[in-house]
């Protein structure tokens, strides 16, 4: 629910930015919507509002950007406004147009992180952790027809993951040129303020109502999904598994939707929270570094390892989210370690979770009694259970579904976005 408030504060800068709504009242005002389709329509209803959120989101965020490029000479007036004689006064240099200058070991650098930090932090473990660990993607993957279906649920949200970045980047380079005083003190904006104030500044006001729509579009969405998982997390596996087993559905369904409403509160006290970090990005890459990691590494060793037991994953999972809190709030924010940047620390923090976390989920795996590899079948890697395997569907054997093809096609295409910004 702490990432839920994220969706709910980022649509309350927008609406605060353009209509003039105080952000508690686009808070309560957005989250009551989200509560309506949710409680009625349950995760169907999620699902295929954000398939349709999604083309609503490219509907706004394409016109925004070519828009912006266009006021500023194009690609190639921007990358001069960035690096050449153009350059406007505070942007920085070659470093906004490459992945790795200025990322050596050593090299100072605005984010505070080196390519270490980058890869093992940012690469490794927080990427891996939100594939496979957040439950908002997970239960997509859950909610499929079959497992074919269900392998091929992230390969396929791999495509436009891959896509929509290049959009987004440019929108911020073209602020770096439009507003080079965003986020700098004194300027009255902050970096929260990137995408309002190019849809301010640059379109008109029918363009405008679009990308507004799609902007609510995506936030709802967002909402929608973090506030399904909750309900489905605490209906079925603490409400139903330890607290009333074996009641009708309907009784579950009845829970599920107070629990929905529940959610929807705690999301709107937590955007209040969101709202004290001057940058999202931050703020959520810091709740990842605190809880996604240390859930990965449980994750991972298990799903790898048989001899890996329960009291092992949970104080691997315990100590890992408490060493990344001691490394954020103690050491950097008690400036013990000299970090320049929040993004910066998290990298680290993620590291120092998962590192941590696996020391000693090992550790007390050694010492306790793991479960017979009868009671493992389909948990762990290896391990197969008799009369689990499912005919293939119609249609699951056409190329184009694959998940090979799509698998490699995703890192091909990946590499091919990648390569002319690194080399």
């Amino acid at each position: 629910m702490l990432i839920a408030g994220v969706n709910l504060y980022a649509m309350a800068i927008v609406l605060e930015a353009l209509l003039g709504w105080p952000q508690w009242v686009a808070i309560v005002v957005a989250g009551f919507f989200v509560l309506g389709y949710i409680t009625l329509g349950g995760l169907s209803s999620a699902i295929y509002n954000e398939v349709l959120q999604f083309f609503v989101i490219l509907a706004a965020l394409i016109p925004l950007t070519v828009v912006g490029l266009k006021r500023v000479g194009g690609w190639d007036g921007l990358t001069d406004s960035l690096t050449g004689e153009g350059r406007t006064e505070g942007t920085g240099g070659e470093d906004f147009l490459s992945a790795w200058d200025g990322t050596g070991i050593g090299e100072a650098n605005a984010l505070g992180a080196n390519w270490l930090t980058i890869v093992l932090g940012l690469g490794f473990v927080l990427s891996f952790g939100y594939w496979t660990t957040n439950f908002a993607e997970v239960q997509r993957a859950l909610s499929a027809k079959n497992l074919s279906a269900a392998k091929r649920t992230p390969l396929i949200a791999t495509f436009p993951k891959i896509l929509i970045p290049m959009v987004v980047i440019a929108q911020g380079l073209i602020d770096l040129v439009m507003e080079p005083t965003l986020g700098k003190e004194g300027s009255g904006l902050e970096y929260n303020d990137a995408i309002p104030v190019l849809m301010r500044d640059l379109l008109p006001n029918g363009v405008l109502g679009i990308v507004v729509t799609g902007l609510l579009a995506a936030f709802m969405a967002g909402m929608a999904a973090n506030v399904s998982s909750f309900n489905t997390v605490f209906t079925n596996d603490i409400w139903g598994a330890y607290v009333k087993k074996d009641r009708p559905d309907a009784y579950y369904l009845a829970t599920g939707r107070w629990i929905t409403a529940i959610g929807v509160v705690l999301g709107m006290g937590t955007a209040f929270i969101a709202a004290s970090f001057s940058n999202i990005m931050n703020y959520l890459q810091t709740l990842f570094s605190f809880f996604n990691v240390p859930l990965f590494c449980v994750f991972i060793i298990g799903m790898f390892w048989k001899r890996s037991t329960g009291p092992a994953g949970f104080l691997g999972l315990l100590s890992g989210t408490v060493a990344a809190m001691l490394n954020y709030f103690w050491l950097y924010k008690q400036q013990v370690i000299d970090i320049s940047s929040d993004q910066g620390a998290n990298f680290v923090s993620a590291i120092v979770a998962f590192v941590v976390g696996a020391v000693v989920m090992v550790a007390v795996t050694l010492v306790t009694r793991p479960k017979p590899v009868e009671q493992l079948a389909c948990l762990v890697y290896g391990t197969r259970s008799p009369g689990m395997s499912e005919p293939s569907a119609e249609g699951e054997d056409a190329w184009y579904r694959k998940h090979a093809l799509l698998g490699w096609g995703a890192v091909i295409l990946a590499a091919l976005c990648y390569l002319p910004f690194s080399l």
